[in-house]
């Protein structure tokens, strides 16, 4: 179609034909995407619209009939015949039934065809004109953005959708590529990688083959992923990224965007190192690394997720504890020259957390992070469920997606991460990811359909501010922290690791960031026995949020006072000269 702006549409039901909520459904989409439009009403003969497309002068006529579908097939004939007469030719659209399309499409007269069957991406792809494909048509070259920003811009106000995929082998997942591309549900495969690809990518020999294929597809050459990359060349032409891998993250990540042309990075701050033991990496050198990977694809104009705060819930840390941290993670990003940012939430993490306390969780993280945005520092909003949050049972797990996906609207995402149902009983199928995709896709067009604001409840709000205020609280702390550092004090305990000055950042200093979280400002109980941290936190659920507690007492500690005690005994350290 040629380009919409200004283009007068006409709509009407055909023939016998009164109903009308999928024509007008369209045109308001139609206006939606800069279109004239103007509704005929219901019921109209072939000879009456052929007559006001010339009166109005349309170039496009969309028409939309539910009845029988043979009769439908003479009422396109008389269509046609009537526009002939009239000369003029409008674009003509149509949408109906299966069995009438079906028909509609055998006449040949219609530009395209609307069953009911398509995603609503594909109908804002017609709409908009000569940049994407009308449905239907083919290309060897993909017909929507290839990037991350400009995909998400083409899609608006519909976020785009992104879900991890990977099987064992890499010829099944080739396999199961090729069937997401062709099911148009899926803007973004995030290729899941096994944990030998993740950590000896570069290091073969060093690869427990056992393991090969546990918990992704064992990639293990450039070639494995770019013909990961090729089989996403059809259908809706997805994105495609990839785990950041737990070593060698920077020689990875030009592979990754040599193979795949990486969508986005996702780097994890404080992780995938000897703290969650997926690497052999000691955590300052890990956080260093981080950061210069971080700062790689910044020089490139790579778009950049930080994945740290959810890794903190996950282990069952204090709120406080992940909304720091998210804080701390779009801070490195943006210090490291990061222009577009992608700011991950995670929902049900704890599982237990309710949907009050989860928004206001995340409402206080963006509060944050939305003090260092502006013009060089954009942030893309993506939010997902929490995995363990999904039952066993298939279709209890349907209902926690749809759920999830609901309340998660309410931040106005720009990404939603879709979560397969079935990851509680088994590794997701290209068949689950369609399904899954579809059943998001459905709880998404009802929310921009018009839902209630839950952000407004006073519970959440009541939330949002005390967790603004506890991670301002750990934050200062931290910077508390790096101060006894660059007075010396610290320095000459070799219980505390590194003898070098601290920079002038608390939050990008890597002594610091992983100083806190062996004196165990940020912390979480998962993380007790692990000589790399503290994990002396303890936590509980009290109602619906994670919350530090006394471990004797079993009673809710205050962040300023498991704070203020760790310091605390930090300067009784110092006192004392140790």
């Amino acid at each position: 179609m040629r380009n919409p702006r200004g283009h007068t549409m006409l709509g009407a039901s055909l023939g016998d034909c009164v109903h009308v909520a999928g024509v007008l459904n369209f045109l308001n989409l139609a206006a939606e995407h800069g279109y004239n439009t103007s509704f005929l009403g219901a019921a109209r003969t072939p000879e009456e619209l052929a007559a006001l497309v010339k009166e109005h002068r349309a170039e496009v006529l969309a028409v939309g009939y539910r009845l029988d579908p043979e009769a439908a097939r003479l009422l396109f004939r008389r269509l046609k015949a009537a526009l002939d007469g009239q000369s003029v030719s409008p674009v003509l659209l149509f949408g109906g039934t299966p069995p009438v399309a079906t028909v509609a499409e055998q006449e040949g007269i219609f530009d395209a065809v609307f069953s009911g069957k398509e995603d609503i991406d594909e109908i804002i792809a017609y709409l908009r004109g000569p940049s994407v494909r009308p449905v239907g048509a083919s290309s060897k070259t993909a017909p929507y953005p290839e990037d991350l920003v400009g995909r998400i811009q083409w899609k608006e106000p519909y976020p785009i959708l992104r879900h991890h995929f990977g099987l064992p082998s890499v010829d099944e997942t080739v396999r199961g590529i090729e069937r997401i591309a062709e099911a148009g549900v899926l803007d973004v495969i995030s290729i899941g990688p096994d944990q030998n690809a993740q950590a000896c990518f570069f290091h073969p020999e060093e690869m427990d083959r056992d393991q090969d294929g546990a918990g992704g597809v064992a990639v293990r050459t450039p070639q494995d992923l770019r013909r990961l990359y090729e089989a996403s060349r059809r259908g809706n032409f997805p994105l495609m990224r990839c785990y950041s891998g737990t070593r060698d993250v920077i020689r990875f990540a030009q592979v990754l965007l040599d193979a795949i042309n990486n969508a986005w990075a996702a780097i994890p701050l404080c992780w995938y190192n000897v703290l969650d033991r997926r690497g052999p990496r000691p955590l300052r050198q890990s956080i260093s690394e981080a950061r210069q990977a971080i700062q790689w694809h910044a020089e490139r104009g790579i778009p950049v997720e930080v994945n740290e705060a959810h890794h903190w819930s996950l282990r069952d840390a204090p709120d406080s504890v992940a909304v720091a941290a998210a804080y701390l993670a779009a801070y490195n990003a943006r210090q490291a020259g990061v222009r577009d940012y992608v700011a991950q939430f995670m929902f049900n993490t704890p599982p237990n957390t309710t949907a009050s306390m989860d928004l206001g969780k995340m409402l206080a993280k963006l509060d944050l992070m939305r003090q260092l945005e502006g013009d060089s520092f954009r942030i893309w909003r993506e939010v997902r469920a929490g995995l363990a949050s999904f039952p066993v049972d298939l279709g209890q797990a349907k209902g926690q997606l749809a759920t999830s996906t609901l309340v998660s609207m309410n931040l106005r995402p720009h990404i939603v991460h879709v979560v397969g149902y079935c990851e509680g009983d088994h590794i997701a199928s290209a068949e689950d990811v369609i399904e899954s995709c579809r059943i998001a896709r459905g709880v998404i067009r009802n929310c921009l359909g018009g839902m209630p604001d839950m952000t407004k409840d006073e519970s959440v709000q009541r939330r949002r501010r005390e967790l603004v205020q506890d991670a301002e609280v750990l934050l200062q702390g931290i910077e508390e922290l790096h101060k006894m550092r660059s007075e010396g004090v610290l320095r000459q305990s070799g219980r505390w690791g590194s003898h070098e000055q601290p920079g002038p950042d608390a939050f990008t200093d890597a002594s610091t960031l992983a100083l806190a979280i062996e004196v165990g400002l940020l912390d979480a109980p998962h993380l007790k026995g692990n000589p790399n941290a503290c994990g002396q936190v303890v936590t509980a659920m009290v109602g619906g949020a994670c919350v530090a507690v006394d471990a004797v007492t079993g009673k809710r500690l205050s962040e300023r006072e498991r704070v203020g005690r760790i310091l605390d005994s930090l300067a009784v350290s110092r006192a004392a000269g140790t």
